[in-house]
């Protein structure tokens, strides 16, 4: 059986940026988990000695707090620096730019409409820059009983499928006077999507990795999914069953924007060694 590699997978920028400074502030913490991986998450534990904290007012002044990579509520990141805490900011600049978008829109009059996970702690985030509120939405039919204004500024989570996307502005647009639609998807989120989806048409099977409540690793299994029947979202290598790779031929491999090149390695070579 051989196995390959989607064209683009992995590491995202955001998510190297963010590690890269998790592990140049050693005997800190961060503010929520920094990226949607456990792995990656103990292992910057182990050896940099970089906690978790949930609630940010656990911090103390004279701490060192590191906001995640997803960004954090307004009010949060404010009330952290006014209390003595040494503030490190990781968001990924690809969020941090919806929510300038939203504060700026807002300022000027927009109603505010979000496509996204309002659960997810991104939209969290970006929706409290919005200065009235914003309206979180997932498809057109939460759009239908919405009491917009004539004005609408538009952003998407940055992990979202493009398609699904261009589906809310589609419907915005022809019943407003003025909708202005911003590409807040990152590039990467792109690049991995495209990847996945032309290797799954090929693929007899897809091992798709990243964490289970990894937003962009389940957008791209979904893809893989739609592409090859025979589609898997796994967080390691301890989850693969050999059976899966009974009679086929080509084995496709993607993984998400959090998911570390150590864990995919391993993930090949349990692969090769114990299922080809």
């Amino acid at each position: 059986m051989k196995i390959e590699l989607a064209e683009s997978y992995g590491f995202c920028f955001g998510v190297k940026r963010a590690i890269k400074i998790a592990e140049e502030h050693q005997n800190s913490a961060t503010y929520g988990p920094l990226i949607h991986n456990s792995l990656e998450i103990n292992r910057l534990k182990e050896d940099f000695e970089v906690g978790l904290v949930e609630d940010f007012k656990a911090f103390k002044p004279g701490d060192t707090a590191i906001v995640r990579t997803h960004g954090i509520p307004k009010n949060e990141l404010e009330e952290l620096t006014k209390t003595g805490v040494e503030v490190v900011d990781a968001t990924c600049p690809y969020v941090t730019k919806p929510q300038q978008i939203c504060e700026q829109m807002s300022k000027e009059g927009y109603s505010i409409v979000i496509f996204g996970d309002e659960k997810h702690p991104e939209i969290k985030g970006v929706k409290s820059y919005a200065i009235n509120g914003a309206h979180v939405v997932t498809s057109t039919h939460d759009l239908e009983d919405l009491k917009l204004g004539e004005r609408v500024a538009l952003v998407a989570q940055t992990t979202r499928k493009v398609e699904e996307y261009l589906d809310i502005a589609s419907y915005l647009i022809p019943r407003h006077k003025e909708v202005r639609v911003f590409n807040t998807i990152c590039n990467a989120t792109f690049e991995n999507q495209e990847a996945a989806r032309k290797l799954a048409k090929r693929a007899d099977i897809m091992i798709v990795i990243g964490g289970k409540n990894s937003s962009n690793t389940k957008q791209l299994f979904s893809i893989a999914k739609s592409g090859c029947d025979e589609s898997y979202h796994i967080e390691n290598e301890e989850e693969i069953d050999c059976n899966w790779f009974a009679g086929k031929e080509l084995c496709g491999i993607t993984a998400g924007a959090s998911t570390p090149d150590w864990v995919i390695q391993n993930v090949i070579d349990k692969i090769q060694k114990e299922c080809c």
